[in-house]
């Protein structure tokens, strides 16, 4: 198989079941965003020993983050709807993050005001990832019907308050902005 279509070319693309739309169409610019942040989760992972416990976590994200994208490109219309937990995002993915969150949260002194990023590499690869989950979450919320049987938008909000607690996790005493 080619890696080249040109099926591009006209400056379409293809959703996940095949539909065609323009490159710059509401669902492509939001898993754009999540390719991105995606792309600076695995720099993050780089960084990072390969059989650490936080690796395996964001190896866990990243699987999770394809399938939010596989969401994010059906179409509504779509004749053959997403599955829960295979190209649907869950509750349950959800909740994973939420716990995450917490046991990353108990393993140090959260920061109680704003922070300047950049202590360490690893910790500003994930704030930039954080930045980018962001902004997917304002596309979301700009083009995305609302739909109460989809948890994109509390998944990315969630993953950005990982992504936040993870890079005060790895910096283990974050310069306080008054500090400077």
């Amino acid at each position: 198989m080619k890696i080249y279509t040109k099926k591009g070319d006209s400056g379409t693309t293809g959703l996940y079941r095949g539909e065609r739309v323009s490159k710059s169409a509401p669902q492509i610019e939001i898993n754009g965003a999540v390719d991105e942040a995606q792309s600076f989760i695995g720099l993050a992972r780089s960084e990072l020993v390969s059989d650490s416990e936080l690796n395996t976590d964001l190896k866990m994200i990243e699987k999770d983050l394809w399938i939010l994208m596989a969401e994010v490109a059906t179409s509504r219309s779509s004749k053959v709807q997403p599955k829960i937990g295979v190209d649907k995002v869950s509750s349950q993915m959800v909740t994973k993050l939420e716990t995450l969150t917490d046991q990353y949260s108990a393993k140090f002194e959260m920061p109680r005001e704003f922070v300047v990023p950049g202590e360490n590499k690893q910790a500003a690869l994930l704030d930039v990832a954080r930045t980018v989950v962001r902004r997917a979450e304002r596309q979301v919320v700009q083009h995305m019907e609302a739909n109460s049987e989809s948890y994109i938008l509390p998944y990315l909000n969630r993953l950005s308050d990982l992504l936040w607690t993870l890079s005060r996790y790895l910096e283990q005493g974050s310069v306080i902005a008054k500090e400077i």
